[in-house]
């Protein structure tokens, strides 16, 4: 199965094929700030599952990560640290409600007034190797 999605005004598209790897919400206050939203809801994929179509440009949001957003209009399209994952917003896909979150990161910078997931909960960083 296919799921397409892409920025605002349409010059970036991707296409991902087949399930993602996870999906998740992140609290982290580098989420917060590079969306300008309380979180930030992605699903994460193998990254030659996903082809993306159009101009971007990168900036550094971590020491290894580097967030993509379109050249045209500046959404965020996707998120990738190292070259085997491609992460996903769930707000630039066409269809809403295709991915549920699996678990929450950095709950501890959670908005009060956000209620939790029924869904597993991380202070910080979800621990490496875990399948969700």
């Amino acid at each position: 199965m296919e799921r397409q999605g892409g920025c605002a005004c349409g010059a970036v598209r991707y296409v991902a094929e087949g399930g993602p790897l996870r999906v998740g919400m992140c609290h982290c206050l580098t989420c917060r700030k590079r969306h300008g939203a309380p979180c930030n809801a992605f699903a994460v994929f193998r990254s030659d599952k996903v082809r993306v179509e159009g101009e971007t440009f990168a900036w550094a949001t971590s020491e290894r990560g580097r967030s993509h957003g379109c050249a045209v209009c500046g959404s965020p399209v996707f998120w990738r640290e190292g070259e085997d994952e491609i992460e996903l917003h769930l707000g630039g896909f066409d269809d809403t409600g295709r991915f549920i979150p699996q678990y929450e990161v950095w709950v501890k910078r959670r908005e009060p007034w956000m209620m939790p997931l029924n869904v597993p909960q991380y202070a910080e960083n979800r621990p490496a190797g875990l399948a969700t």
